[in-house]
């Protein structure tokens, strides 16, 4: 297989709809082992829309460029409540990646 799930998390806002089913907001992606780039991404947010919006927003980054430009680009592009809330979880699925390649580095 040639890509990794990972996952990152941030606590949402409260009087946002998906604050009724979650505590935290998660954003998955499944990431290319070579590259680092994001293959797919989804995330915890109410509607379809916004799931896809993000995942848009998120797909094609490779997270070895680092994570500045995306989380610019969710500042810029997502004006809901939940814009920190997305930034913090994207950074969080950075450092999950950092995390990953430095144990993969350590077993080889």
């Amino acid at each position: 297989m040639n890509t990794v799930f990972i996952a990152g998390h941030a606590r949402l806002p409260s009087g946002m709809a998906a604050k009724n089913v979650y505590d935290t907001l998660t954003i998955t992606a499944e990431i290319d082992k070579k590259y680092g780039v994001i293959v797919t991404a989804s995330c915890t947010l109410a509607t379809e829309h916004g799931r896809s919006f993000i995942e848009h927003l998120l797909k094609g980054h490779s997270l070895q460029d680092g994570i500045e430009k995306p989380v610019q680009t969710i500042r810029e592009h997502y004006l809901g409540k939940a814009g920190n809330a997305l930034a913090s979880a994207v950074k969080d699925l950075h450092k999950q990646y950092v995390n990953w390649l430095e144990t993969k580095n350590r077993l080889i």
